[in-house]
């Protein structure tokens, strides 16, 4: 079981923005940021579902391996409601919402990529 994940941006700034926009469709809000001071000026903050951070960036910079990132969506039209906002917050597309039989029958997901180029996904596994 996961608690949290983190990844490396380049622009912390412009990601921040990025994924307050497109997470939150998904209920996901920037819950905290930790000062500057007790992370060598780097910034990071955290992401998820109140009352707890589960997902994080800092600005060290991009790491070079590819990252994937999936969320879990309460519905088909959050999933919908996910890639309409990444995408006006200036993701780009990667696979517009969809069912991917490939996965599993009711695999309803959308992919954009985020300003590093992130693979970032909101998935929904229920029924139409």
């Amino acid at each position: 079981m996961l608690d949290h994940v983190g990844v490396s941006v380049t622009d912390y700034e412009t990601s921040r923005a990025f994924y307050e926009k497109a997470l939150k469709p998904l209920g996901y809000a920037l819950l905290m940021e930790v000062p500057k001071e007790h992370t060598g000026g780097i910034g990071v903050g955290g992401f998820g579902v109140a009352p707890k951070p589960d997902f994080w960036i800092d600005g060290a910079g991009k790491v070079s391996p590819k990252i994937h990132l999936c969320f879990r969506a309460e519905s088909r039209a959050a999933v919908d409601a996910f890639y309409k906002a990444a995408m006006a917050a200036g993701g780009r597309d990667n696979g517009g919402p969809g069912v991917r039989p490939h996965y599993h029958p009711n695999y309803y997901g959308a992919f954009v990529l985020d300003p590093d180029g992130y693979n970032v996904e909101a998935v929904c596994h229920d029924p139409a």
